[in-house]
């Protein structure tokens, strides 16, 4: 997910009244597409209820982590007059260690319950605090099967997790239900661990479209309504589950990998967005092609992967095959590139790689913003890179990556990617992007932790990644500062006495290894490499000629910002 904020400041002593005017209008549109909003996902952070891990771990029993929904069979229909839905969902599950005494479900508590039925079997049931409870037969084999039919308007929580809404006047029909919001709309167990095959079955006006997750089965019309089928054949966590239905006008792309498999790329629309979405999006094939080239193949090659507009005014959200974008982000510049590409990096990222738990959400965030920057790389160069990295270099004080005290806080996103730059500095670029290929590859289809990843890390490199993971993923915040001052040593003016400090609060001693550039006055230059263990440090270095300048970090690999107190000559 990731949302945008672009302020535009224009100014001048003196405006005649035309170029006002025009100056106006700008600013009144920057301001529609962007007021409050961050460049990267989040400039102050999302705070709602749900954006904190106590509330998340409380929201899922010990109940429901012992047992697997395998299958959902969803089937929603639309009535964007009255803003409500008609519901039937099929949850097909098994337990994993004993039977318990119930079942409980997450289930948003304003729903009519119709009818439930558990293995064919009309039941009593408890449904209330967002939960729905089905008291557990003792001869219950292993396997289940639940049934829920129900009606009402979903609440709309979190990011907006269901949304009536209109374009044009028509419909416009979404869901957004990162982080626990799937269960707004469908009963579900709705942590990510729990992945799932899922049928997707929508009924609405004949004059829109819906879509969503996974390949598109069948389209019924039947009179003044249609319903559409779409179905994943990959497993799927309940907050990537995803519908949007309007009127929509459609185009599609090709991808074609290294073995010329093709793929389609499908694109769903407003109307009078599909010239600009035709500009903006042709960027999808190359992006492709290097990411898989890079991660691995795209891991839903046997579905699609899609663009689908909405009118959510924050940004876009990754839903798997899916991602959807809001309407003011679709701009015919190719201004927002940077967002699709996130977003499609969450295939990999987030989608076929899943978190294990909330608290490892920069595996996802941390990854796709990283993954900008690699795209950048892999378009203009290692310039293009280093400027990249450099505007995600903000500050990073406040919470650690894992566990974080705000899943939506923008240090998930830019430290997270700073980790990554800094990891692949630390081992060398062979080694970083095997460790991604294995780490896609082994858990792929699956979920993975902080902990899986760096295991992958330290198998591929046969080194010992403790200290790195400890200050820059578990312990620290906040970026390293260094004070330096150097000077002649002595009577010798090629011998130079260089001091560092660091001088940072939020974390007292970070541990690595510093690229120093010594320029001379004949402007050639000397490369060289000093571990940096301790809070204060003296080094002396013996030249044959006299330094002109010094250059610390010259290439951009280290979170860090540098402050001269002293030099004399």
């Amino acid at each position: 997910m990731k949302v945008k904020r672009k302020y535009f400041f224009f100014g001048c002593s003196i405006i005649l009244f035309i170029g006002f005017s025009i100056l106006f209008f700008i600013i009144l549109k920057a301001y529609k597409i962007s007021s409050n909003h961050s460049k990267s996902f989040i400039e102050n952070g999302f705070r709602f209820s749900a954006s904190q891990i106590p509330e998340i771990e409380e929201y899922i029993s010990s109940e429901q982590k012992n047992i697997d929904i395998l299958h959902y069979i969803i089937n929603i229909e639309v009535f964007p007059k009255r803003k409500i839905i008609l519901g039937k969902t099929i949850i097909n599950g098994i337990f994993k260690n004993s039977i318990p005494k119930n079942i409980e479900l997450n289930f948003n508590d304003n729903f009519d319950i119709s009818s439930l039925f558990l293995n064919g079997k009309l039941i009593e049931y408890i449904y209330e605090d967002d939960k729905l409870k089905l008291p557990v037969d003792i001869n219950l084999k292993d396997s289940f099967s639940v049934e829920v039919n129900y009606s009402g308007r979903p609440n709309s929580l979190g990011f907006g997790s269901f949304s009536f809404d209109e374009n044009k006047k028509m419909p416009v029909i979404y869901t957004l239900n990162e982080p626990i919001y799937a269960s707004t709309w469908f009963p579900c167990n709705d942590l990510p661990k729990d992945k799932v095959l899922a049928d997707i079955i929508i009924t609405c006006d004949s004059s829109l479209t819906a879509v969503s997750n996974g390949i598109l089965k069948s389209v019924e019309l039947l009179k003044n309504k249609k319903t559409f089928h779409w179905k994943t054949n990959y497993p799927i966590s309940t907050y990537l589950i995803y519908f949007s239905a309007a009127k929509y006008k459609t185009f599609s792309d090709d991808y074609v990998n290294k073995e010329n498999d093709s793929m389609k790329i499908e694109y769903y629309v407003f109307p009078e967005d599909l010239e600009k979405a035709k500009r903006d999006f042709s960027i999808h094939p190359k992006a492709l092609n290097f990411f898989s080239q890079t991660f691995g193949e795209y891991p839903f090659i046997n579905e699609k992967y899609g663009v689908a507009e909405f009118l959510w005014s924050f940004g876009a959200m990754e839903n798997q095959t899916i991602t959807a974008i809001g309407k003011n982000f679709i701009s015919g510049s190719q201004f927002f590139t940077d967002m699709l590409v996130h977003e499609l990096a969450h295939q990999w990222w987030g989608n076929a790689v899943t978190l294990s738990n909330w608290k490892d959400i920069w595996l996802n965030e941390g990854f796709a913003t990283y993954s900008e920057a690699l795209y950048y790389e892999n378009q203009s160069g290692v310039k293009s890179l280093q400027s990249t990295m450099k505007s995600f270099l903000t500050d990073f004080s406040g919470t650690t990556l894992y566990n974080p005290v705000n899943l939506f806080d923008r240090v998930i996103y830019n430290k997270g990617a700073w980790v990554l730059h800094m990891l692949r500095n630390e081992v060398g670029d062979d080694n970083f992007f095997n460790i991604l290929r294995n780490y896609f590859e082994t858990y792929k289809y699956k979920n993975a932790s902080t902990f899986d990843f760096i295991k992958i890390a330290e198998n591929i490199t046969k080194k010992d990644l403790t200290d790195f993971f400890n200050q820059w993923v578990f312990s620290g915040s906040g970026i390293i500062e260094l004070e330096y001052s150097y000077k002649p040593k002595g009577n010798n003016p090629n011998e130079i006495l260089l001091n560092l400090s660091q001088i940072q609060k939020e974390y007292y001693e970070y541990h690595f290894n510093l690229d120093i550039n010594f320029i001379f006055i004949d402007g050639t230059k000397e490369l060289t490499t000093i571990k940096i263990e301790k809070r204060n440090n003296s080094f002396t270095f013996n030249f044959e000629k006299k330094i002109r300048e010094i250059q610390f970090d010259p290439e951009g690999w280290l979170a860090c910002s540098f402050k001269q107190i002293s030099k004399e000559n």
